[in-house]
């Protein structure tokens, strides 16, 4: 396999002369709270199987449906992925994130919506010629870090500097829409910490602008964003956490008042109905493992927006305080597509 150079640079820390956000009182109330159930995290953590480079690339033709796992179900996903039809954090695993992609792109490309990867489906991602694997080779900026580990606390974050990935496995991994587990599996006996180390990774394409956005539409039906046009056509759409029983989705239509990049995030306990006591209100600094991600887009409903996370793995799978979650690398296509008085169509 020739090598390949990634195009673009990672999302997960300040764009260079990039503002900081201005509208961190929206910010206070949409920290996520974690409700996945015991069964998800253990399906999250469970092994892939073996499988190589040279197999993913070959991987053209196998239907790619529920409980697919493996060479076929990457390649998809990849696929769709470049497509702007995000299957959220890339892990070889067929899902409901990865479902609902594929379902909105079969419904955009005028397929038949199977919900799976069958033949014409393959065909139409196909079209997109590039390798969908690419050689990387870990930089003195990857290996020198610094990595800390994010603490659970709020408090304990506030006294950080900056909330940066906790490893070079999670840096590589946000860089390329990937589970930490999809880049170690790909690169066995690769040491991610040594200069000069060749990886293979996901040949995805850098966060960027949407061209024809017209308006976004928050789906809670099947929790997703999208960028549409003025006719009301999906060109880009991605999966999200919305809402629970206590901080419903204020269904609606809204519009977009600006976007906030690398913020940092207001906590005040009082607005959360599931704060820890002897919590403080605090500045929580700004970074990829920030509460909100690295991208912020304000909407004119008081205290609501669209952001990142730093757990791109639980996107789709949890229940936020109202806001609506994306992955950091997915919030920082849609910050790049949208523009302040642009329409926001919350709907159920």
């Amino acid at each position: 396999m020739a090598a390949i150079r990634f195009r673009g640079r990672a999302p997960g820390g300040p764009s260079p002369g990039g503002p900081s956000c201005a509208l961190s009182i929206a910010l206070a109330l949409c920290f996520a709270t974690d409700m996945a159930s015991a069964q998800a995290a253990a399906t999250t953590q469970a092994g892939l199987p073996a499988f190589t480079g040279e197999q993913v690339l070959a991987a053209t033709s196998e239907a790619v449906g529920p409980r697919s796992i493996g060479a076929a179900a990457l390649r998809a996903q990849i696929r769709l992925d470049r497509a702007r039809f995000s299957p959220g954090e890339i892990d070889g695993r067929f899902g409901s994130t990865f479902r609902n992609a594929l379902r909105g792109y079969q419904k955009a490309m005028d397929l038949p919506v199977t919900g799976t990867v069958d033949e014409a489906t393959w065909r139409a991602l196909d079209r997109d010629a590039d390798p969908v694997l690419a050689r990387y080779r870990i930089t003195d900026a990857d290996a020198a870090g610094p990595y800390v580990a994010t603490p659970e606390d709020m408090m304990e974050k506030a006294k950080l500097p900056s909330l940066g990935f906790a490893s070079v496995a999670e840096a590589l991994g946000e860089r390329f829409h990937a589970s930490p587990e999809l880049i170690a599996h790909l690169n066995p006996g690769k040491d991610l910490h040594k200069v000069g180390e060749e990886i293979l990774v996901p040949n995805v394409y850098p966060p960027g602008k949407v061209e024809g956005a017209k308006m976004v539409v928050v789906d809670k039906s099947d929790a997703t964003v999208s960028v549409r046009d003025a006719q009301d056509k999906v060109l880009a759409q991605f999966p999200a956490t919305m809402g629970s029983k206590h901080d419903p989705l204020p269904i609606g239509k809204w519009k977009i008042n600006g976007v906030g990049r690398n913020p940092d995030f207001k906590y005040n306990p009082d607005l959360f109905w599931d704060a820890e006591a002897g919590h403080a209100k605090a500045v929580i600094p700004p970074g990829p493992n920030n509460p909100v991600g690295v991208v912020w887009v304000d909407l004119s409903k008081k205290h609501y927006g669209i952001h990142g996370t730093p757990e791109p793995s639980k996107i789709g799978k949890t229940q936020s305080h109202g806001c609506i979650r994306l992955t950091n690398w997915d919030a920082a296509t849609l910050g790049d597509s949208v523009s302040p008085g642009m329409p926001a169509r919350l709907q159920r």
